[in-house]
C-alpha cells in the first residue's frame, strides 16, 4: 500500500504508474503470475477465462515473455499468451477499498497487442492497441474477498497493419528490428475508487502564458447523476496560486485557471518550466456532493511553458532555444521493451540530461509515463512517438488513428513534451511520394494531431517526404563532417536540398506544394551519427559507421556532432542513439547503460562547452 496524502504530486517517487492523476492508495500486481502458451489458440474452447485452470509457467509481470526478466525468455513465435494470477484481500485492503472508495478499478499501463480480461470468470472487456493504456470498474461479489484475474493476450507476429515500431517481424532480431515484445509489458495495478460517474479519469494542462492562466480540461466516467463541485487548488512550494470552485454536470470540462501572480510581467518568468528550471506546480482536485462530502481526491501537476516557431528557430517559452536531443530506442536487454524498473526510468533521464542533451526523442515507441513524471521533473524536453505499423491499408489506418489518439490523450499534460510525431521515415507509407492516398493519411494525422493538442508543434513525417510540418526534420548519415558542414551551412544549401533530393535518396517534401510551405520552417536533424564503437561484443554489430579504439570513437563523435552543432541554420539537432540496442551497437552508452567516453568528453562534445 502507498499513500500519498502526504505528499505532493510533482515529488512522487517515481513508481506510481499514471504520475498526473495519484489516488491516495493503490496497490501493484506486479510479481509472479501463472503463465501459458496457447499455440492452438484453444484455451477459450477448453475454458481458461473461467479461472480454474491453473498454468504450470511462472512469469514475472510486467515483463513480456520474450524477456529474461520475465523468467520465460522464449523469443519464438507465439500468438496467443494467457496469464492467471488470485487476487487476494491483501490486495484489495491495499487499494484502498471502503465507504468512501465503494468500487475497485484495475488498470493496465499497456499489453500487447489485444487483450480480453476475466474476472472469477466474468468477462470485464478487451482492449486493442499495444502501447496504451486501459481499465475495467470491479464490484459486487469481486470485492468480497479473493477474486482470479485472468488476461489473455494476442500478439500476431507476422502481422505489420499493427503499430508495433522496432518489433521484429522476422524471429531474430537483423538491422533495426528488436526481439518482439507480447503481452503485458507496463504495470498491473488496483485502486479504490468512486463509481465511474464520479471519478475523475482524466486530467490535462494546457497553460497559456499570456493569459496568465492554464486550461484544465478534466474528463469524469460518466454523466454526474447528482450535482457535484469540483474543486480545484494549485500551489508552489506551499504558496498557493490558485483556487477555483465550479459545478460540474457534464462527463467533460474545459475549466480557465488564472494565476494571478502570472499576471506581473516582470515577474512571471519565475515559475516557468524550462530544461534549465523545471519548475513544477501541484494541483489537487476534489470532487464534493452538495452535503461537502468529498467523493474523490486526486493529485497531479502541470507545467508552465510555450512552444512555438519564428523565423527558423525552435521557441521556448518565446525564446529561441537549440534541440540537443538524443534519440532513445527505451530497450533493455534483460526486459526488452519494458524498464527493469521505475528506478531504471529515473536513471535513464538523468543520464541523458548528465551527457549534455536537453531533449529526448522516445522513437517508435510509446514511452511508459513514469519515464515522462523524470523528464518532467529532471527537465527534458520530449518528442513523442508511435510504434508505426509496416503497411498500408484501411486497417492499419484504423489501428494507427485509434492508438495515436490514446497516446496523445494519456500523455498531452506532461510538459516536458514539445513535439509529436506520429510517422517516422515514411515507416507505413513507403509511398507516400506516388500515392494520393498516402499522402492523405499523413496530412490527416498531421491535422489530427493538431486538432488533439494545438499547443505543440507536430512533425508530419520524421526524416524525409514532408507534407505539411511544423519542422523540417532530415535524416542524414553522412560518415564525415565535412561533407554535414557542407550540407547545413546555411539556409541556402538547405534550401536547395528542398528543389532537389536529400539525403538517402528520399525527397524532403512530399510534393512541390510541400516544399514551398517549408521554406521558413525550423530545421533539424533529427538523425545522425550512428557511429558503431563496441569492443568486446559477442554480437554481429551494425552502425552507419565505425571506431576501432576510443580514441577513434571520440574524433569521429566530436566531428558529426560539431558540424550540426555549430551550424547557424539548424534549430536543433538529435544524435543516434543513447545506448546500443541488441546489435545495433551504436549507442553512445552500451546496452547496460556503461558510457563509452568518459561522461565529461560526451557531454562537453554535445554542449561544444570548453571544445576547441
Amino acid at each position: 500500500m502507498r499513500d500519498s496524502s502526504t505528499m505532493r504530486a510533482s515529488e512522487q517517487d517515481g513508481t506510481y504508474p499514471r504520475p498526473q492523476l495519484m489516488r491516495r492508495s493503490w496497490a501493484d500486481l506486479g510479481g509472479e503470475w501463472e503463465f501459458a502458451f496457447d499455440d492452438d489458440d484453444a484455451g477459450v474452447a477448453s475454458g481458461w477465462h473461467l479461472g480454474t485452470t491453473r498454468f504450470a509457467d511462472r512469469i514475472v509481470v510486467p515483463f513480456p515473455a520474450e524477456s529474461p526478466a520475465s523468467g520465460i525468455g522464449d523469443t519464438s513465435f507465439h500468438r496467443v499468451v494467457w496469464y492467471r494470477r488470485v487476487v487476494g484481500p491483501d490486495d484489495v485492503r491495499a487499494a484502498g477499498l471502503g465507504a468512501a472508495a465503494p468500487v475497485l478499478v484495475l488498470h493496465f499501463g499497456a499489453v500487447d497487442y489485444r487483450a480480453s480480461v476475466w474476472a472469477n470468470g466474468r468477462f470485464l472487456g478487451e482492449h486493442e492497441g499495444g502501447q496504451t493504456p486501459f481499465s475495467f470498474e470491479l464490484d459486487g461479489d469481486l470485492l468480497d474477498g479473493a477474486f482470479t484475474l485472468v488476461v489473455r493476450a494476442e500478439d500476431d507476429p507476422a502481422d505489420v497493419s499493427q503499430p508495433r515500431g522496432k518489433q521484429d517481424w522476422l524471429e531474430e532480431p537483423h538491422v533495426i528490428w528488436y526481439h518482439r515484445t507480447t503481452g503485458i509489458w507496463q504495470p498491473v495495478w488496483l485502486e479504490a475508487a468512486p463509481p465511474s460517474p464520479e471519478r475523475v479519469t482524466r486530467v490535462n494542462w494546457t497553460p497559456d502564458l499570456p493569459g496568465a492562466a492554464v486550461t484544465l480540461q478534466l474528463r469524469l466516467g460518466a454523466r454526474p447523476t447528482r450535482p457535484l463541485w469540483l474543486e480545484i487548488e494549485i500551489d508552489h512550494d506551499g504558496t498557493e496560486l490558485a483556487s477555483l470552485r465550479t459545478r460540474l454536470s457534464e462527463p467533460e470540462h474545459r475549466i480557465v485557471v488564472s494565476l494571478p501572480l502570472q499576471s506581473n510581467g516582470q515577474g512571471y518568468e519565475r515559475l516557468l518550466w524550462s530544461p534549465e528550471h523545471p519548475t513544477l506546480l501541484d494541483a489537487r482536485l476534489r470532487l464534493v456532493d452538495d452535503e461537502g462530502t468529498v467523493v474523490d481526491d486526486v493529485a497531479s501537476y502541470l507545467g508552465l511553458r510555450s512552444v512555438g516557431h519564428h523565423g527558423g528557430r525552435f521557441l521556448l517559452n518565446d525564446r529561441p532555444y537549440l534541440l540537443r536531443s538524443v534519440l532513445e530506442q527505451g530497450y533493455w536487454p534483460e526486459s526488452h521493451l519494458a524498464a527493469p524498473s521505475a528506478e531504471a526510468l529515473r536513471r535513464e533521464a538523468q543520464l541523458i540530461k548528465d551527457l549534455g542533451f536537453n531533449a529526448v526523442r522516445l522513437h517508435e515507441k510509446a514511452e511508459d509515463p513514469r519515464l515522462l513524471f523524470w523528464t518532467d521533473r529532471l527537465g527534458l524536453l520530449v518528442w513523442g512517438e508511435i510504434g508505426s505499423a509496416f503497411e498500408f491499408s484501411p486497417r492499419a489506418i484504423e489501428r494507427t488513428v485509434r492508438e495515436w489518439t490514446e497516446i496523445v490523450a494519456r500523455d498531452a499534460a506532461h510538459p516536458s513534451i514539445v513535439t509529436w510525431v506520429p510517422v517516422n521515415e515514411s515507416w507505413g507509407v513507403q509511398h507516400v511520394s506516388h500515392d494520393p492516398a498516402q499522402r492523405h493519411f499523413v496530412q490527416a494525422l498531421f491535422h489530427l494531431t493538431k486538432a488533439l493538442d494545438p499547443s505543440r508543434l507536430v512533425v508530419s513525417n520524421d526524416g524525409w517526404e514532408h507534407g505539411e510540418s511544423d519542422l523540417l526534420t532530415i535524416h542524414d548519415y553522412a560518415s564525415s563532417g565535412a561533407a554535414l558542414r557542407d550540407t547545413y551551412a546555411d539556409a541556402a544549401a538547405i534550401g536547395g536540398l528542398l528543389d532537389g533530393v536529400g539525403p538517402a535518396g528520399r525527397r524532403l517534401a512530399a510534393g512541390s506544394s510541400d516544399a514551398s510551405a517549408l521554406r521558413g520552417k525550423p530545421v533539424m536533424v533529427t538523425e545522425f551519427g550512428g557511429i558503431t564503437y563496441a569492443p568486446g561484443s559477442d554480437l554481429e554489430t551494425w552502425g552507419y559507421s565505425v571506431a576501432t579504439s576510443a580514441e577513434a570513437f571520440e574524433r569521429h563523435l566530436d566531428e558529426l556532432v560539431s558540424a550540426v552543432r555549430d551550424s547557424p541554420a539548424l534549430a536543433g539537432f538529435c544524435y543516434t542513439q543513447l545506448t546500443d540496442t541488441r546489435q545495433e551497437a551504436n549507442g553512445l552508452v552500451d546496452e547496460h547503460r556503461v558510457p563509452k567516453l568518459p561522461v565529461e568528453t560526451i557531454r562537453a562534445i554535445v554542449t561544444g562547452d570548453g571544445r576547441e
